[in-house]
């Protein structure tokens, strides 16, 4: 299955059909209260306007399975919330609190104009945004004595950044200094070869877990 994409940043855009204003916004939140203040604050900003019309999906977490949520807000019913949630979740946005604010410009759209409109209001604002991917990495690390620690921390930065992989700032004992890298699944066996390489094999690479990251696509 692939993996979720997340927002990079907020982002906004706007849609006129039929004189009819379609501001959307997109937000990356990751609780229902964040939801909620946003939605609160979308109408203090824009409170002549006629519907704030909405849509959230929060991913999995160890807490609580994944939540979709839709609201019409006085919108024919099923014509507003669920084709934004669709839009959504077939972007594949999870962490994602979308709301389209609807300036009405006079001409009423009928449902299928409705359904096309807040779609293609949620569409266009994903295409604009920059997004990320929500993957799983392995945390590996690479313990080794001080007197290692340049050589070890100048290697390791090299492979990381030949492979997009994030160094987290070394951890230092009385006796000894923990590198952590976190790299794909994939490139685990590659930074164990490396590492066996410089250290002439005197160092290995433990796999400490997992941990989820958000990555450029």
């Amino acid at each position: 299955m692939p993996d979720p994409l997340v927002l990079a940043a907020d982002v906004e855009t706007e849609l006129v059909e039929k004189r009819s204003r379609f501001l959307t916004r997109l937000h990356r939140v990751e609780e229902v209260e964040q939801a909620d203040a946003l939605l609160r604050a979308a109408r203090a900003q824009h409170p002549d306007a006629r519907h704030h019309c909405t849509a959230l999906v929060l991913g999995e977490t160890a807490q609580r399975a994944e939540m979709h949520r839709s609201n019409d807000d006085g919108e024919p019913a099923g014509t507003a919330g669920m084709p934004m949630l669709q839009s959504l979740l077939h972007a594949r946005l999870v962490d994602t609190f979308a709301i389209v604010i609807r300036y009405f410009g006079g001409v009423k759209l009928g449902a299928g104009g409705l359904v096309r409109a807040y779609t293609a209001g949620v569409e266009q604002a994903v295409m604009a945004a920059t997004l990320l991917r929500r993957t799983e990495l392995v945390v590996a690390q690479i313990e080794v004595p001080p007197a290692e620690v340049g050589i070890a921390e100048n290697a390791v930065r090299i492979w990381a950044a030949a492979r997009g992989a994030a160094v987290e700032p070394t951890q230092y004992s009385a006796r000894s200094a923990l590198l952590t890298v976190l790299v794909a699944p994939e490139d685990f066996d590659e930074l164990t070869a490396d590492t066996a390489r410089w250290s002439s094999g005197r160092r290995a690479v433990e796999d400490a877990g997992r941990r989820a990251a958000d990555v450029p696509l």
